[in-house]
């Protein structure tokens, strides 16, 4: 166990202390945003028959002939079966089965219809044309997916279209959210003299909820080493990834360390060489995860970007971290040696700004924010045009 470490420490001991939720079969419709556990195979051509592509009619291409006899139609949907003759032609539509017999499809615009003759007006025609061959887009038998894709929008359509109702995958975390302090009073309720009404566990579900992690239990503790021991050995019982704000740093009141201690969570490091945040704290119990966060709320929130974001990545097995840029600073900063600097800014496209309202307590700065702009520990003057490090918050 380290103390007072660098923030790239910090993260490597997370990363090390991480062991991928095991996996489990979901269906489809509960999997967007999930990532793959093992390969995915077809289990039939796509499409399953020839398929028109348009409104047309369909025929065998004959080069050179320019009539054909028009006899039926084959609307989508339609299991209507019978062989097309030479010379004949089928008025089609766009994803209607192409019969046996018929190797091209005539797009309707250009054609022409007289005496139940098929006139072809498109000199440009070949055979194959506005057709879609059985498997063209996956054949039977083979890989759709492999193991380790983040399933989207378009790769659930896709697996839909296959056919495929469920998939096994590295499934989301269950968190607990446990927040402490005697100070604190519900939003919606009158604040009496001496409480602060609690944010952070509102801040955290809907960080969370961006992540489209739902599944989420919200824990409330005062300042009680007994209640909080109960309330921890609770949320370890139900949750993959306990976030705990306040009762991190060395008060009287701050019970966090001994409840780490008698809930059996092994203390992988306590304090960060950054600001703010400095009294982080992580630890672990088997394969769960314990972050004790700051208690004021821009500590909570760059605490949850630098550290929480990446670890719900690891163990769901997604690239999930927030996106990093070189920029150009705006204006001179000057900050003392011995601590990284997370500071509130807005990046306009080209350079970025630091906001106003630095201290830890304040979230209006947060919320004008769109980014953290990351000033190394050892470096202590930056000039105007000086490139820095930015972390782009999620939208």
């Amino acid at each position: 166990m380290e103390t007072m470490i660098h923030v790239q420490r910090a993260k490597e001991l997370i990363a090390d202390s991480i062991k991928p939720l095991d996996p489990l079969t979901v269906q489809l419709t509960d999997a967007t945003g999930l990532v793959l556990a093992e390969d995915v195979f077809s289990q039939y051509d796509i499409p399953a028959y020839p398929q028109s592509s348009m409104d047309g009619y369909a025929f065998a291409f004959e080069e050179g002939k320019l009539t054909y006899v028009l006899d039926g139609e084959m609307a989508a949907g339609s299991n209507h079966q019978f062989q097309l003759k030479p010379g004949f032609a089928v008025r089609i539509f766009t994803g209607a089965a192409v019969p046996p017999g018929a190797d091209t499809v005539l797009m309707q615009e250009k054609a022409a219809i007289q005496d139940g003759l098929l006139q072809l007006t498109d000199l440009q025609l070949k055979k194959g044309d506005n057709l879609r061959q059985a498997g063209s887009e996956i054949q039977k038998g083979a890989k759709a997916l492999s193991k380790g894709h983040l399933l989207n929008a378009s790769s659930i359509g896709f697996l839909a279209g296959m056919g495929i109702s469920s998939v096994k995958v590295y499934p989301k975390p269950r968190v607990a959210i446990l927040v402490t302090g005697n100070e604190l009073q519900m939003p919606g309720k009158p604040l009496e003299y001496g409480q602060v009404y609690d944010s952070n566990s509102l801040t955290l579900k809907a960080c969370l909820s961006q992540l489209h992690i739902n599944d989420v239990d919200i824990f409330t503790c005062g300042d009680d080493l007994f209640q909080l021991q109960s309330t921890l050995e609770k949320a370890l019982q139900y949750a993959d990834l306990i976030l705990m704000t306040g009762g991190v740093s060395v008060g009287d009141y701050d019970f966090t360390m001994d409840a780490f201690e008698s809930c059996g969570v092994r203390k992988v490091f306590h304090k960060v060489r950054q600001k703010p945040g400095k009294p982080l704290l992580f630890g672990t119990r088997d394969e769960k995860l314990v972050f004790g966060l700051p208690g004021n709320p821009a500590s909570v929130l760059t605490c949850f970007y630098q550290y929480v974001i990446p670890a719900i990545g690891e163990m769901m097995h997604s690239p999930t971290a927030i996106a990093c840029m070189q920029v150009p600073l705006e204006h001179d900063h000057q900050k003392p040696a011995g601590l990284t600097h997370f500071l509130k800014a807005w990046y306009n496209g080209q350079t970025v700004s630091l906001q106003k309202g630095q201290e830890s307590y304040k979230l209006s700065s947060y919320a004008a924010a769109n980014c953290l702009a990351v000033f190394p520990e050892t470096e202590t003057t930056f000039y105007n045009g000086h490139l820095i490090e930015i972390h782009l918050l999620p939208k």
